[in-house]
């Protein structure tokens, strides 16, 4: 399980550069701001799975690292925004521009990388990039506060959650798998199939995300950081429909109420663990990832497809 960069390596190196170009501003503080947030970007998962959805339809192009940069401007600006609204003072180790410059600031940093990326697709004539683009937008909006609302009652139904995740999460993955698809190959029928490619992986990446609040091998011990966030998961969303009423009416309890007590949390942990609901969400992640590299499948063997099948198993087998 590993990260396929060296498939990529020149293309990451110019989009890289594109990226940061992206993002200059005229403005002192914005422009100080942007370095920041630069300098402390992820894995680039997202502009990886743009550049090889690219290469595995056709030959990449500038519209490929348009789409590429699109894609990581509108995931910085959900993220920078998500910091608002969640009081989170730190993002990947690091302070959150939100714990340095506040929400004003911050709000406004979000809204010019939304607007930049339009600008980027409309200045070259990227519609149907922008088109992809803004759909996820909607859809992780609506996700979000679908999730929102959801969470106040605790009455979470499993195709409530997944419509939640596919929205929330899976879109963006989605997306930029489609614009990646469309930049090499302005063909609907292959960008639709690599959409839903993303979006199973997405789906995936989500489980995933869900299953490290019981073990994250990196830390050695259950976090319950979601139970403390009152955020239903797989594996709760299985456990309350699978316990007795009892224990059913004292997770609700805890999770509302006595988040924030350690020993209450481990009680959570320990019912979900006893429910199965950490093996029933591991076989739901492996049936998504599975249904991901069946589409990927479809497509003639090569190193790029062989690179899009490592990134799928990454997501999915990763520690942290």
């Amino acid at each position: 399980m590993y990260l396929p960069t060296e498939l990529i390596e020149s293309e990451l190196k110019t989009f890289e550069s594109r990226f940061r170009d992206a993002v200059k501003s005229q403005a002192p503080l914005l422009d100080r701001i942007m370095h920041y947030v630069v300098k402390r970007k992820g894995k680039q998962i997202r502009p990886m799975f743009v550049l090889l959805s690219a290469k595995l339809c056709g030959n990449i192009t500038e519209a490929t690292y348009r789409a590429a940069s699109l894609v990581e401007l509108l995931h910085t600006a959900t993220l920078i925004h998500d910091d608002v609204v969640d009081d989170a003072m730190e993002r990947r180790g690091f302070f959150s521009v939100y714990a340095l410059w506040k929400a004003k600031a911050t709000v406004l940093i979000g809204d010019y990388l939304l607007a930049k990326g339009l600008l980027l697709s409309l200045d070259h004539n990227d519609y149907q990039t922008l088109h992809i683009l803004s759909d996820a937008v909607r859809k992780m909006s609506e996700g979000e506060l679908l999730q929102i609302e959801k969470t106040r009652s605790l009455n979470l139904k499993e195709d409530v959650y997944f419509e939640i995740i596919r929205n929330k999460t899976a879109s963006l993955l989605a997306s930029a798998c489609a614009a990646g698809a469309w930049s090499t190959s302005t063909d609907k029928t292959i960008t639709e199939k690599m959409s839903l490619f993303g979006e199973k992986t997405g789906i995936a990446f989500q489980i995933k995300d869900d299953l490290f609040d019981y073990a994250s091998e990196k830390i050695g011990k259950p976090t319950g950081n979601d139970i403390k966030e009152k955020k239903l998961t797989l594996p709760i969303i299985f456990a309350l429909n699978n316990i007795n009423g009892n224990d059913r009416r004292k997770m609700i309890r805890i999770i509302k109420h006595e988040n924030r007590n350690a020993e209450k949390v481990k009680w959570v942990i320990q019912k979900v663990e006893e429910s199965g609901g950490i093996d029933y969400a591991t076989d739901k992640m492996n049936i998504y990832k599975s249904e991901a590299l069946n589409i990927l499948h479809e497509f003639p063997e090569s190193p790029v497809r062989k690179g899009l099948e490592d990134l799928v198993l990454f997501v999915t087998d990763r520690k942290y």
